[in-house]
């Protein structure tokens, strides 16, 4: 029987809509963001869905939560899951990282897997943590449906990874929020990105 891992990117923030680097910090969710949570928590309420995990801020536990609320399903935080980490630029919204550290957002935007700052994740980083996170979880949910609840770049590097595509490609997938997307593995360890839907 296969094992499936539904990858989904939390509701839709202030910063989302704002153009804002949220970064790690506290940001909750928008009031749109919960609307489109609770549409998503239908639509897995109809799946054999057996453990809910989400990275550890406001956005991704409130947006898991959600699902909990609908499934019944307790929610496990992660710390492989977690928003990429580049603490300078949290809360500021684009022009303002542009504005107050030159060139650092431009090569963000045109080469971000060759993005390196101290005291800074790499796309490189987080794609090995969060591949340890989802590897952990093929391993303990064998045979089961289980949804884990991320962010825009650490899903992109998943789906990128688990396609067999390099990091040059991380603007090229586009996850809206709330989007879901199917990890799905064969009894013979066969790996398979798949639409959750």
């Amino acid at each position: 029987m296969p094992t499936t891992i539904l990858l989904s990117r939390h509701g839709k923030t202030a910063a989302n809509l704002e153009n804002r680097f949220a970064g790690r910090s506290a940001e909750a969710l928008h009031p749109s963001g919960r609307e489109q949570f609770a549409e998503v928590a239908v639509r897995l309420n109809s799946m054999p869905v057996s453990a809910i995990y989400a990275g550890p801020l406001a956005r991704t536990s409130q947006s898991a939560e959600i699902i909990a609320g609908v499934t019944g399903t307790k929610v496990l935080a992660r710390e492989a899951f977690n928003e990429i980490l580049i603490p300078h630029w949290d809360g500021l919204s684009k022009a303002e990282i542009t504005s107050r550290f030159g060139p650092q957002y431009p090569i963000w935007l045109s080469a971000p897997e060759r993005f390196r700052l101290p005291g800074c994740e790499t796309l490189h980083q987080v794609t090995e943590r969060a591949v340890a996170g989802i590897e952990a979880l093929f391993t303990a949910h064998s045979g089961e449906t289980v949804v884990v609840v991320s962010h825009l770049i650490v899903v992109r590097c998943l789906i990128l990874h688990y396609s067999g595509r390099p990091l040059s490609e991380f603007r090229s997938v586009k996850v809206d929020n709330g989007a879901i997307i199917g990890l799905s593995r064969s009894e013979a360890g066969a790996t398979e990105v798949t639409s959750g839907d």
